[in-house]
């Protein structure tokens, strides 16, 4: 890190010396990657979205109303309604006819039937807000907490789709995370290991490494997947299926973290490090590990969206979580015949297009975050 020594002269103060911290200089090339950054707000809100999905989704994720199957997504108006209630947002109410035929339903909206929609209203069903303490009150619920309200439609058992994928995003989202951060700790240890040892160490690991990437992975996934005992709660499922995507995705990065260690290890500053006298695992820790930022970021950012991609994949095909627990891919499995995206086909949009944002902005994050890191990437005017 470049640093400015000793006191700033009075007479250069406020002004720009030239001399900038490493992390001052990855952060201004990463501005210049407006993509990247527009990618980072997106993640950020998606989050946050995890995070406070108890306060953002209107209704429960198992609640239902068996009334209203299949309603077709809402349309919210901003009008005076005349009766007192005064300028507002508001959503129709619904008239249901059944084809005598085929007994399909089919919905109008009622114009003489409205229902405004209020802002941290009472929703009637109490939750634990980041488990501080209890409480009814949602971002945005209708007046009458029994009215139809299907912003983006809802499911064949009449549950709202979009409290389903916002309450899916915490499931989605955070089994990528650990997902990573357990597939991270075994491809840096083995990968670092292999690179500085050599030897019969690298030649074991490398043949391990090879063994796992040779496995096709949809396969492996299914058959990982199908081993855990469908007895098992919902949430123990939930972390099984994380660490056998850990277990199967650090070979790629191992290979990255092994090469870059051996290129690393030859380097004036390593050598003059083992020769005062430091231990290997301090060489490793203090001087060559912080030589691999650049590709352990781009590769924790872009497994991310792969551990989402897995999950959503084997909960699909329903070899994965299972209801009750909901994410993204549980959410899919409605969309499995053609029947359903024709008659719905926000069943399969909904969850997709959620699925498809998060992984294009991680995606492009990681692309931004791996330019910027790299200290060969030109330097900043």
């Amino acid at each position: 890190m470049t640093t400015i020594e000793g006191p700033i002269p009075e007479e250069d103060r406020g002004k720009d010396t030239g001399q900038k911290s490493s992390a001052s200089l990855t952060w201004r090339r990463f501005k210049r990657h407006k993509l990247a950054l527009v990618s980072l707000w997106i993640i950020v809100g998606v989050y946050l979205i995890a995070i406070f999905a108890d306060v953002i989704a209107p209704r429960p994720a198992g609640d239902y109303n068996p009334d209203y199957p299949l309603i077709p997504p809402q349309s919210v108006t901003i009008t005076d309604p005349g009766d007192g209630r005064g300028m507002g947002f508001y959503v129709h109410g619904y008239t249901q006819e059944i084809d005598e035929v085929s007994w399909n339903r089919y919905y109008t909206e009622d114009p003489d039937e409205l229902h405004k929609v209020e802002f941290f209203a009472s929703s009637g069903h109490d939750y634990q807000f980041l488990g501080l303490f209890t409480t009814d009150r949602k971002l945005f619920a209708p007046e009458d907490a029994d009215a139809p309200f299907f912003l983006l439609g809802s499911d064949s058992n009449g549950r709202d789709i979009f409290s389903r994928v916002i309450y899916g995003t915490q499931v989605s989202m955070s089994i990528g995370l650990i997902g990573v951060v357990l597939s991270l700790v075994i491809g840096i240890a083995l990968g670092a290991a292999a690179g500085f040892f050599r030897g019969v160490v690298d030649t074991v690991i490398q043949r391990i490494t090879e063994l796992f990437m040779s496995l096709p992975s949809i396969p492996l996934w299914m058959a990982l997947a199908a081993a855990i005992p469908r007895e098992w709660g919902p949430l123990t499922i939930y972390f099984a299926i994380t660490v056998l995507l850990s277990l199967i995705g650090w070979t790629s990065l191992a290979r990255e973290v092994r090469g870059r260690v051996l290129t690393l290890r030859s380097e004036d500053y390593v050598v003059a490090a083992r020769l005062d006298g430091a231990s290997r695992f301090r060489v490793i820790r203090r001087h060559i590990l912080p030589g691999l930022t650049s590709h352990i970021i781009a590769s924790v950012t872009l497994a991310v969206p792969a551990m989402i991609l897995a999950e959503t994949s084997l909960s699909f095909l329903g070899l994965g979580l299972q209801p009750p627990v909901v994410s993204w891919g549980v959410l899919l499995q409605e969309a499995q015949n053609i029947r359903s995206v024709i008659t719905a086909p926000w069943l399969l949009i909904v969850p997709s297009t959620a699925v498809v944002i998060a992984t294009l902005s991680l995606n492009f994050l990681g692309d931004g975050l791996r330019d910027a890191a790299d200290p060969y990437g030109g330097a900043v005017k």
